[in-house]
């Protein structure tokens, strides 16, 4: 991405109020509802010095050349960023931070491109680097289970961008399976990973179909429900978690999956929001029943 295209305006998220701005000591209280999904831990000075003593000689990489309280206090900065809908702070920091930062700009890019930037160039920009970010985290960091994850996730919403086709023929699926594997292996309860496995299967069976998709990528609809009942179990107050499910049945089943995937939606909609992301997930949701 250029220089001019990082610092350019990005959409502001339209919502009103101050729920999701958790200042202070309200980010730390609210931190478990928040990352319940890809079950981030809290970036406090123990998680630091417990990756340092893992990682003894990536410790200046890690710290991304601060000390540790500052490090801390950054990467809450661009968390809480993230979390009261400022992408492009989030995006900001955390591309500054190192291996720890580049998962929070992964996820700031890849929640702003799905529901508010509608360039398609500048989309693939913010992907194709947010992806570069947490492919480095995950090779300096192999047992973060989130650097996994991040890049099959922004992985994911680029391959959307460009056609599933497209990403078919660059050998995305397999990497975003292979990410998402390591992911669960590392963090058998992350309800996030299941939901993108899950989605991961409903494209593939959707595209090739299920013979195909059986012989080629070893993926079936049977696997893709699988994955979103695990997610769903896991974290039933998910807005996403039922979205993903009603789009994979969609993908599936065509318009025999219309009215299990409008329950699913329904559901969806009526999902209290944790933050601005949620709040964006819902606000989806009922688009898709109007």
């Amino acid at each position: 991405m250029t220089a001019r295209t990082a610092k350019s305006k990005w959409v502001q998220i339209s919502y009103k109020g101050d729920d999701y701005v958790f200042a202070g000591t309200a980010l730390a209280r609210a931190w478990p509802a928040l990352h319940r999904g890809e079950r981030e831990p809290w970036p406090d000075a123990a998680r630091l010095e417990a990756l340092r003593r893992e990682y003894p000689r990536l410790a200046t990489r890690l710290l991304a050349g601060l000390a540790p309280e500052a490090l801390t206090t950054r990467l809450t900065d661009a968390w809480r960023a993230f979390h009261r809908g400022d992408y492009q702070h989030a995006w900001n920091e955390g591309r500054a931070l190192g291996p720890l930062g580049s998962l929070v700009a992964a996820k700031a890019a890849a929640v702003y491109t799905s529901y508010l930037e509608e360039g398609g160039k500048r989309a693939e920009a913010l992907l194709s680097e947010a992806v570069a970010g947490v492919t480095e985290a995950a090779t300096l960091l192999p047992t973060l289970a989130n650097a996994h994850y991040f890049q099959a996730y922004a992985l994911g919403r680029l391959s959307q961008r460009i056609s599933i086709v497209k990403a078919l023929a660059a050998g995305h699926a397999t990497r975003i399976r292979l990410c998402l594997e390591r992911t669960l292996q590392l963090e058998p309860r992350h309800a996030d990973a299941e939901i993108a496995l899950g989605l991961y299967h409903a494209e593939v069976v959707g595209k090739l179909g299920a013979l195909a998709a059986r012989l080629t990528y070893g993926a079936s609809a049977e696997a893709a429900v699988k994955h979103f009942k695990a997610a769903l179990k896991l974290d039933p107050g998910s807005a996403i978690a039922h979205m993903e499910y009603g789009n994979g049945l969609l993908l599936l089943q065509g318009d025999r999956g219309q009215p299990e995937a409008a329950k699913l939606y329904e559901k969806a909609a009526s999902c209290k929001p944790r933050d601005a992301m949620q709040w964006l997930d819902v606000a989806q949701a009922r688009a898709e029943l109007d």
